[in-house]
């Protein structure tokens, strides 16, 4: 399975995935889901993957085989997000297609992206893309979005992630994000990859490629279980933890 997730903030976007890949019990490899395209200057594009194998990674080549070809549209001939996500959707929709009139197996050929990036001048933004070709931008309250085994991680963004965060806290949040799923689901597995993007850089500012013996991965990963610890000790006290105070009468229910 797979854990992907995009942050969006007023001053750039946050996106984060692992890269374990699980075709059966006999079966498990590693795989990059996190893509990137760049003209410095110009462009930048994320693309988060999570859905069959297959799907995806002819998905990236056929986004790539566009440039190298000069076919349009392709990622550099697009010139908004509208039309980048218009064009991933529908690359993505015709690779699907393809894998179903080929199979004979009954085999679930859906994949779902995150497209973040920026163009020029324009605002920087973050799109999810469903496997039918449909997508949708992050919502105000909460401005992220996720892919994959979505439920573990998610707490703490609803509790932290707003518009105003800074980049470095997000990108935080998002590896205790991704912590909090590996820890809880076994097919969501490191190396974690993490890109941080300034917006009006339109240039890859930080990306890591994070394994399980990573120094700072395991610092982020102990100081998150001593925190909640902490929390969990600072929790109000029951009446009867606390000695000497009157005992509160026994909540009765309404009738």
């Amino acid at each position: 399975m797979t854990y992907c997730l995009a942050i969006n903030t007023e001053t750039g976007f946050v996106l984060c995935s692992d890269s374990r890949t699980n075709a059966g019990f006999d079966n498990v490899s590693s795989y990059s889901k996190m893509h990137t395209f760049a003209w410095p200057g110009n462009r930048v594009f994320g693309l988060l993957s999570a859905g069959n194998l297959a799907t995806t990674q002819l998905v990236i080549k056929r986004l790539q085989a566009d440039l190298d070809s000069g076919t349009i549209p392709n990622l550099l001939s697009v010139s908004n997000m509208q039309q980048a996500v218009d064009y991933v959707a529908t690359v993505s929709t015709h690779v699907q297609n393809l894998h179903v009139v080929r199979d004979s197996g009954n085999v679930n050929f859906e994949a779902s992206f995150i497209l973040a990036g920026q163009i020029g001048n324009a605002r920087h933004e973050t799109l999810m893309i469903y496997p039918q070709g449909n997508y949708i931008h992050e919502s105000g309250e909460h401005p992220f979005l996720q892919i994959g085994e979505i439920k573990y991680g998610k707490p703490i963004l609803d509790r932290v992630i707003n518009r105003t965060i800074s980049l470095e806290a997000a990108a935080r949040c998002a590896l205790v994000s991704m912590n909090s799923t590996v820890r809880s689901n076994l097919t969501v597995a490191p190396p974690i990859e993490l890109l941080v993007y300034n917006k009006d850089s339109l240039r890859i500012t930080h990306q890591l490629c994070l394994n399980e013996s990573d120094p700072f991965s395991k610092e982020l990963s102990q100081a998150w279980n001593q925190g909640l610890v902490i929390a969990l000790q600072n929790l109000p006290k029951f009446y009867w933890e606390t000695p000497g105070l009157p005992e509160i009468a026994e909540f009765q229910s309404a009738k």
